[in-house]
């Protein structure tokens, strides 16, 4: 017998000081009634890099396979879910077409690898709407791009 997966909703954001430049990411999972913060800072990356990253860092959190809504107001990694870039990004050698290669691959690899451990909606949110979560995730972003011990995104910076 199964027993059905805990249904997690999850907000991200990425965001950065200049871009590049520091970025930092925040997330905020939702359980129930139990709430969890998530965030980490970079420093020098782009806003896109922490937009996944924020995601993978929710993803990351949980223990369990999960059912998610995951909430982001970038349209970069909706679409490229949803739509199936990233996959055929990664089928295709981690290369846009012929000519072009595909940004961020590192990071796109271990979303794909989360994505297919959890049932994952990823659900696009306008941000800087008012948006009471999106806008915590939002905060907890910049102030960890404005860190004092920032990490290197060692994808980024080669």
């Amino acid at each position: 017998m199964t027993t059905a997966q805990k249904a997690v909703t999850i907000y991200t954001d990425g965001a950065c000081l200049g871009n590049p430049g520091p970025g930092g990411y925040g997330a905020l999972l939702i359980f129930g009634e139990h709430r969890k913060e998530l965030q980490g800072g970079y420093r020098r990356t782009t806003n896109n890099r922490m937009e996944i990253q924020a995601a993978i860092a929710g993803l990351e959190a949980l223990t369990e396979p999960c059912t998610v809504d995951l909430y982001t107001d970038s349209k970069y990694v909706v679409d490229a879910i949803e739509k199936g870039w990233a996959k055929r990004w990664r089928a295709n050698n981690w290369r846009k077409n012929k000519k072009e290669p595909a940004k961020n691959p590192d990071l796109w690899a271990v979303l794909l690898e989360l994505c297919d451990r959890h049932t994952v909606k990823f659900r696009w949110v306008k941000g800087h709407a008012g948006q009471p979560e999106n806008e915590r995730c939002d905060e907890i972003a910049r102030t960890s791009a404005q860190g004092s011990d920032l990490a290197i995104d060692a994808g980024y910076e080669r």
